[in-house]
């Protein structure tokens, strides 16, 4: 009999465009001949399962299941693909493990810590991966741009404390660029995270483990079009994304071992991708941790997928027959 699989989609900040279109590729990359797939959105305080024709069917959260034609139906895991909050930050994953479900990708702990970048780079720090300096501002707490300015020097970026995709991001070149970029991240969340900039190459490594084998993908190099790796580098194809990176064999083999090992630091679960810059003599400094990693067709997971001469579907089947097994 084939399992029930919900693509769980959506989420409650500006990346729930990025989510709908990691269901939908997630959608076409697992074994339909092995699972039933719904995509469920989840928004606020409206859960659907999507099926054909438009057509959708309230979730009832007592147990997210559905009723279909009188029929109940229930998924033997849910595949989280929520870039933000609630789906990235905890918040769905304790639902999940309060209801008994097996899902896809970090637990609740792994979650909050990697939500939150200030957090995050400063408990790695004290594992001696290197991270660039930071400060973190609180929504109502008075800025000083001259202090941060005179701390982390220009240019610095200034970005949401929470969330991804690029959004409320702001490359500051002078002081008096603090204050807009500032408002801008708070549109975001409640904190914002200020980090002084490093110069150097841009790279992302994806990597999953089961109880079975540990993989660490081929690495890809961004060069980005554009002033940073923005929104529009992302999506709209203003960057070159260059799989396998051009670094050494020795470089290479010290980036995925680091992945790993801040894989395990974290207690990661599911396909997790981390990004860093290399800056001069070779330092990997970590820039953040992705622990559902956008899923599109062009999305950096898939082109490494592709690079290693892997099976998407078989890895699919890898992360969802895990999560079952560890019910």
């Amino acid at each position: 009999m084939k399992k029930n699989i919900a693509i769980v989609a959506g989420g409650d900040q500006s990346e729930v465009v990025v989510s709908l279109k990691s269901a939908q590729g997630l959608y076409s990359f697992i074994d339909k001949e092995k699972y039933n797939l719904y995509i469920v959105i989840i928004q606020a305080n409206n859960w659907s399962v999507q099926l054909e024709e438009g057509k959708e069917l309230p979730i009832d959260k007592n147990d997210f299941s559905f009723t279909l034609d009188g029929k109940k139906i229930t998924f033997d895991c849910a595949y989280i693909t929520i870039h933000g909050i609630p789906g990235e930050d905890g918040k769905l994953q304790g639902y999940f493990e309060m209801i008994g479900m097996p899902y896809s990708c970090c637990d609740v702990l792994a979650a909050a810590i990697t939500f939150n970048k200030f957090t995050c780079n400063n408990y790695l720090k004290s594992f001696g991966v290197k991270v660039a300096d930071s400060a973190l501002i609180r929504k109502g707490q008075k800025v000083d741009a001259q202090t941060i300015v005179d701390r982390l020097g220009l240019p610095c970026f200034i970005k949401p404390n929470v969330g991804g995709s690029s959004f409320g991001v702001t490359k500051v070149k002078n002081v008096a660029e603090v204050a807009g970029a500032v408002e801008k991240a708070f549109k975001e969340g409640d904190q914002v995270i200020i980090e002084c900039f490093m110069q150097g190459t841009e790279i992302t490594c994806g990597v999953y483990k089961t109880d079975k084998k540990e993989v660490a993908f081929p690495i890809t190099e961004v060069v980005s079009h554009n002033e940073f790796f923005d929104f529009d580098a992302k999506y709209n194809g203003q960057v070159e994304e260059i799989t396998p990176a051009r670094l050494s064999a020795e470089l290479t083999a010290r980036v995925q071992k680091l992945t790993l090992a801040i894989y395990d630091i974290i207690g990661c679960k599911g396909i997790v991708r981390i990004d860093y810059i290399i800056t001069e003599g070779d330092v990997i400094n970590l820039l953040e941790i992705n622990t559902t990693p956008g899923m599109t067709a062009t999305s950096f997971i898939p082109q490494q997928i592709k690079a290693a001469g892997l099976d998407i579907k078989d890895i699919m089947d890898d992360i969802i027959e895990f999560a079952i097994s560890k019910k």
